[in-house]
């Protein structure tokens, strides 16, 4: 069996990945709050995940791996949208969520084996709100329920900061009702234009870090192995899960191993807004770039380094996927992926090394290995851009004659130079002008050239 190293965020180390249960490997992954569409950047922690998750289905096998994955269906962004746009909650939930898979399946991934909501489980929440409480861990006050960070005495230790640091810095809410300023709510109080669920605390709506601990209890049991997200949700996100999973089930490790992946910008700079550089999924995907495109744009960076999204690069892959789709086109994608493309994966996710190993097997024309890898990693290609070389070939011979008679080959290099940056070889004599295409022919190169 292949043995697959990843990097723990908890030990900030690379580890070989040892299952609870090799016959039921268990990955939990932040998924999004649903309230609009899915920007790029919420893109990239999917397309990551379902990559790891499809190494692991081919390692342990696909009946032997669980996978979840979240929507938060409640929350202050989706009630402030609710009450911008006046439309129910569950109509603007229920939208966002579809839009999300369906873009999603778009960028090649797979629909994780669970996807719950977060309103499906308020009872396993208040279950276990109910439990921290008994065990002297979290605490009711003013309608609230708050965890009690010193109740858990590695509090910190996931994010790798310390309490009394985190005190000092600490841009929290601070009220007179917390113990400690680093108290996170648990429970909060509803009003009655709010969404709200009775509790023994009184009409309220879960904190935002409980629903994950509760849901990947529910799910996944008290330990399991992976828990992923983007680094963002490092903290306080995930230390908050840690502490009160910890806390609620002492017997448990919650997840064993952490992995976080870094940042998206766009051309050099932080996706943003004000800087007209923020894309949705759907923008991307409606200005024409195919979802295989995203996917394979995203996977060329190492899921643990920031990640630049360039058109150059959109436009390069374009150009690649097109290239392989001609060489591919027919293949049934065999079960096994070439051993050096699986081997990249099983060290740290490199996906990077993947498609350097893809390259080569194209290079090398094995195309039943390229189809194999390629179905792999959920990358699929793009139909090969159909180029007349003959009247490539008759144009070139017309500007050499007009060249001949000018004096002046300028427009003849040009094209020339374009052919061979194209992957053209180009053979000029007397008796005319052949264009030959070699193992690297880029046919997308040549689309516009006037």
């Amino acid at each position: 069996m292949t043995d697959i190293r990843l990097y723990n965020t908890r030990t900030r180390s690379k580890e070989v990945f040892h299952p609870i249960d090799p016959a039921d490997v268990r990955m939990y992954v932040c998924g999004p709050t649903v309230y609009d569409r899915a920007h790029l950047g919420n893109a990239r922690p999917v397309v990551v995940f379902d990559t790891l998750f499809r190494l692991l289905r081919h390692v342990y096998g696909a009946d032997h791996v669980t996978y979840v994955r979240n929507f938060t269906d409640i929350d202050d962004k989706i009630i402030a949208r609710a009450n911008e746009s006046g439309r129910p909650i569950g109509q603007i939930t229920a939208e966002t969520t579809q839009w999300y898979l369906d873009d999603m399946a778009a960028l090649g991934a797979l629909e994780p084996t669970h996807m719950p909501r977060a309103t499906q489980y308020i009872a396993q929440m208040q279950a276990m709100i109910g439990d921290l409480i008994a065990k002297g861990a979290a605490y009711a006050a003013e309608g609230h329920v708050l965890f009690d960070v010193t109740a858990d005495a590695a509090y910190g230790g996931l994010s790798g900061r310390s309490v009394d640091d985190m005190i000092a810095g600490a841009r929290v809410e601070v009220a007179p009702y917390k113990k400690n300023p680093m108290d996170f709510v648990l429970w909060k109080p509803s009003t009655d234009d709010q969404p709200g669920w009775d509790s023994p605390w009184g009409r309220g709506r879960p904190g935002w870090h409980i629903e994950c601990s509760a849901m990947a209890d529910a799910l996944l049991g008290e330990s399991f192995d992976i828990h992923g997200g983007g680094n963002d949700l490092l903290f306080p996100h995930h230390e908050n899960e840690c502490a009160q999973s910890r806390c609620a089930h002492p017997n448990g490790d919650f997840a064993r191993n952490w992995m976080h992946n870094e940042m998206l910008q766009v051309e050099g700079k932080k996706m943003s807004k004000s800087l007209g550089n923020f894309f949705t999924v759907r923008d991307l995907l409606d200005q024409g770039y195919p979802g295989e495109v995203i996917r394979f744009v995203m996977l060329s960076t190492h899921y643990r380094k920031p990640m630049d999204w360039t058109a150059k690069k959109a436009e390069e892959a374009k150009a690649v996927l097109s290239r392989w789709g001609a060489l591919i086109t027919g293949i049934e994608p065999a079960p096994g992926a070439a051993p050096e493309v699986v081997a990249a994966l099983a060290d740290d996710l490199n996906s990077p090394g993947a498609i350097a190993a893809l390259h080569k097997l194209a290079a090398d024309g094995d195309a039943d290995g390229l189809a194999a890898s390629l179905d792999l990693l959920g990358i699929g290609v793009l139909a090969p851009v159909a180029v007349d070389l003959g009247s490539w070939a008759d144009r070139l011979a017309a500007k050499r004659a007009e060249a001949m008679a000018r004096k002046d080959f300028a427009e003849v290099d040009r094209l020339k130079a374009a052919l061979v940056a194209a992957g053209v070889e180009v053979r000029m004599s007397k008796d005319g002008v052949e264009l030959v295409p070699g193992p690297g022919f880029n046919a997308s190169a040549l689309e516009g050239i006037e």
